[in-house]
């Protein structure tokens, strides 16, 4: 339904009713929950969409569930338990994470106040969860980077080095045994370093791509990774060698 709403702007009731194949009765309650998050307003017979992030690139949209990144997104976020502080860069699979934590927040047994805190250098992961009004958010500011979203910057840094994270959800563009974890701009290389020592527990999300390659900047070696969350793609001697060097690594 959301993915139709960022796509024409604006629902009603028999449209969306005959797009998705459901009755007009639960399209009214869904219209009624969404509004209640605050990710629609509600119009006389349909919704408007009201979330930034219903503009952003296609690449940052939800995907579906045989999707490998939601997949990954879905037993990474299984690892976050209420009460945490989480940390998240930016990417296509750390902004599946934060929008399956949230859903599972929302609507848990612990949805009370600030049932979660999430601390994020990415300006699409902070609009998104700002709406959820059960989860605090701290976005660490800095200079955005248009390619990402993710902010980067000694301002950046000033906010982070006043915090600690129970969990980072570290998204990634190369893993190796030998070389760590690993981006591709120099910028964020630095923030997401610093995420790494800020937090008690590193959880790595990404496709099985990622795995086995390296990219132009480090960011930590393999010893400061925890987990690995990733799809059966990744090369099995890779894999061996993570395992090895102590990471947890689960295949979905």
């Amino acid at each position: 339904m959301l993915d139709l709403l960022a796509e024409r702007g604006r629902l009603s009731v028999t449209e969306t009713a005959s797009a998705l194949s459901v009755s007009e009765a639960t399209v009214r309650r869904d219209f009624t929950e969404l509004a209640r998050q605050q990710l629609v307003t509600r119009t006389h017979g349909g919704v408007l969409a009201t979330a930034v992030a219903y503009d952003l690139p296609a690449r940052y949209r939800a995907s579906s569930g045989s999707d490998p990144k939601e997949r990954i997104a879905a037993l990474a976020a299984d690892l976050v338990e209420p009460g945490m502080v989480v940390g998240f860069n930016g990417g296509t699979t750390t902004s599946a994470t934060a929008r399956r934590i949230a859903a599972r927040i929302e609507h848990g047994p612990h949805s009370g106040e600030h049932a979660l805190t999430v601390v994020t250098n990415a300006l699409n992961i902070a609009t998104e969860m700002v709406l959820r009004p059960h989860i605090r958010t701290v976005s660490l500011g800095g200079v955005a980077r248009p390619q990402s979203y993710e902010t980067t910057g000694p301002l950046a840094t000033l906010v982070l080095n006043e915090l600690w994270l129970d969990m980072l959800i570290l998204g990634i563009d190369g893993l190796t045994a030998a070389g760590g974890v690993s981006c591709r701009h120099v910028g964020e290389a630095g923030i997401n370093a610093l995420m790494v020592q800020r937090a008690s527990r590193v959880v790595v999300v990404g496709t099985g791509d990622k795995v086995g390659r390296r990219a132009f900047a480090r960011i930590c070696d393999v010893d400061q990774v925890d987990v690995l969350v990733t799809d059966p793609s990744a090369p099995e001697d890779e894999l061996a060698a993570l395992r090895t060097a102590g990471v947890e690594v689960h295949l979905v």
